[in-house]
């Protein structure tokens, strides 16, 4: 990679990666919080709900979201376009785990909702967006 290809690049791109990162590798840090039984008595109850009854196949499905996640960011940041297809897997990730969530029978508060449900499916949905956007433009290859 030369200058010129690294000036190409709009600095919203290192930005957005930036913070992308950050948001995943906070959800990585929350896996693992939520591993330990000590902590989860902090929880709100409905919070304790949804985790302590959670499978094996949703707390993979949590795994790949923010791990695959945290990925992608990296691999954007590298400019990779393999950050698509691992952002396509995080997104599967946090379908999965939205799966059990909802199921769990639970009624949400507006910032529940928006917290644990809306907010982590926009942002996958928006980096598999932005990164086939920073494909087109030739930021990533």
């Amino acid at each position: 990679m030369n200058d010129k290809t690294v000036v190409d690049v709009h600095w919203s791109f290192w930005v957005i990666g930036a913070v992308a990162l950050i948001w995943n590798v906070m959800g990585i840090i929350n896996f693992f919080v939520q591993m330990n039984p000590d902590v989860l008595t902090a929880y709100r109850e409905s919070e304790r709900a949804i985790i302590e009854g959670r499978p094996l196949w949703a707390t993979g499905g949590f795994a790949i979201a923010v791990f695959g996640g945290a990925l992608g960011c990296l691999l954007l940041l590298f400019r990779k376009s393999a950050a698509y297809y691992v952002f396509i897997a995080s997104l599967l990730g946090v379908m999965v785990t939205m799966a059990h969530t909802l199921g769990v029978g639970i009624d949400f508060g507006l910032g529940e909702i928006v917290g644990i449900i809306l907010m982590p499916l926009a942002v996958a949905v928006f980096l598999i967006w932005y990164s086939k956007r920073a494909e087109r433009k030739g930021w990533i290859s």
